[in-house]
């Protein structure tokens, strides 16, 4: 009987998963990244989803233009890197991207090199929870959009704390538990996708920052809040 003719293999194709964990770098995270560039469209996502005003996102990050030079900057997770509006192509500063994702990491260095910043910014894969950083090495750390998906968000506010300079300055944002009933759905999906996990409060997060000597503020805009604080020096 005569041999078939053999069919050439074919590499596997990844296909972006719309839900998953972000280790996965799911298809939602290409779509955040799209709503915070579109101020428009992006917004009315937002505010429909949300209930928060994206130029909240936009005033957060303006905290990384006011660095002065030499200063530090850790933007962890970085994801693709929305925090990098922040930045100025004309500050003499150092910023880090930190994100365990390499692929969170290409997409962030992409998006320096269209904005002009590649050589403000290195990429740098990193747990949270035990980040490769000495203490007080930073005078600015930025977490946006991220503790909210920590596995362990206490011990990522404690490496926060850890690597933040006395008197430097944290800023960032969360889906935190204490937004109120309406968000439930939210929140309960996001674990359900794996894109959220056990999260935290408002006074969580306070009380967290306050155990390792960083005064913040929470302001809270529809199901996010906004934490920024201090280090004592």
């Amino acid at each position: 009987m005569p041999s078939l003719p053999r069919i050439p293999s074919v590499p596997a194709v990844k296909i972006p998963r719309l839900l998953g964990s972000w280790g996965e770098d799911p298809l939602w995270g290409t779509f955040y990244d799209w709503t915070v560039e579109h101020r428009r469209l992006g917004g009315a996502v937002w505010f429909a989803g949300l209930q928060s005003d994206l130029g909240r996102l936009y005033a957060a990050t303006e905290e990384i233009g006011r660095q002065p030079a030499d200063a530090r900057i850790l933007d962890v997770p970085c994801g693709g890197g929305v925090a990098l509006r922040g930045l100025r192509p004309d500050q003499q500063v150092s910023y880090v991207a930190a994100d365990l994702d390499p692929r969170m990491l290409e997409r962030t260095l992409a998006n320096a090199r269209r904005r002009g910043l590649a050589h403000l910014v290195r990429a740098e894969r990193a747990d949270v929870g035990a980040m490769p950083f000495a203490d007080a090495s930073f005078d600015l750390v930025v977490s946006f959009t991220g503790l909210h998906c920590f596995p362990d968000p206490r011990q990522a506010i404690r490496e926060m704390a850890r690597v933040l300079k006395p008197g430097g300055r944290v800023t960032g944002s969360a889906v935190l538990e204490d937004t109120g009933l309406r968000f439930t759905a939210l929140r309960e999906g996001g674990r359900l996708a794996g894109l959220i996990g056990p999260g935290c409060s408002s006074t969580e997060v306070r009380a967290w920052f306050a155990e390792d000597g960083v005064d913040v503020r929470v302001d809270l805009s529809g199901a996010l809040g906004y934490f920024t604080g201090t280090k004592d020096a």
